[in-house]
């Protein structure tokens, strides 16, 4: 089992053992989850009509929750897939609080829906997760947003490098956009190298910067 963390919005987290590694900010899961992956992110790409996200790493299924809800309230098709090489059980994710903290319903919808299959989860939100690492992920469509929220650079920093963000940018739309929580000086310059023009914005709460990345 993974530890549960209460984050300072009220709004729950996990621990991993694995990677010594909380799953969101301690400062607040769901507001950085608005924050970079929605308000930075998806809502401004939904104005141009459908869109295609891809996540790194699907993790309590938060951001996903989000983007569905966003979906439906926008009435914009959205085609989301998400890679996790480490699922979280079912029985963990139904302990997590999203419901509650957002007042929208249907969480288990993501964590119960099949692995490996795209599934209709609303007649705005279709959801493909794949159980694989991103090395061997291979896609089948090109993506306007990427949602990147692995672990920070400390715990994996094989998924912060520039060869891997080449990879990403391959199957990026030209001006697809990248979010991420991390605004490390590695992380820029590995972006940069991999074929994104590089801004930082404001971070959620005290979190100073974030990073949002233009395909070139």
């Amino acid at each position: 089992m993974k530890r549960f963390i209460i984050t300072e919005d009220g709004s729950h987290s996990l621990f991993s053992a694995q990677f010594n590694q909380q799953y969101h900010s301690l400062q607040g899961a769901l507001s950085e989850s608005e924050h970079i992956y929605i308000n930075l992110g998806l809502r401004p790409a939904l104005e141009n009509g459908p869109v295609s996200v891809f996540e790194m790493g699907f993790g309590t299924g938060l951001n996903a929750f989000l983007a569905w809800k966003l979906a439906d309230q926008l009435q914009k098709q959205v085609f989301y897939t998400s890679v996790e090489a480490y699922p979280v059980s079912p029985l963990e994710a139904s302990q997590l609080n999203y419901e509650e903290a957002t007042g929208e319903k249907g969480f288990m919808q993501l964590h119960n829906a099949e692995w490996g299959k795209e599934v209709t989860i609303s007649p705005f939100f279709n959801l493909r997760k794949q159980i694989t690492t991103l090395q061997d992920f291979t896609p089948d469509r090109f993506f306007d947003i990427i949602f990147y929220d692995a672990f920070d650079p400390r715990a994996q920093p094989e998924l912060w490098t520039a060869e891997i963000f080449t990879k990403i940018a391959a199957l990026t739309k030209p001006g697809g956009v990248l979010v991420t929580y991390s605004s490390k000086g590695i992380v820029k310059r590995a972006l940069a190298a991999g074929g994104f023009k590089v801004e930082r914005h404001k971070g959620p709460g005290r979190k100073t910067h974030v990073l949002k990345a233009i395909k070139l």
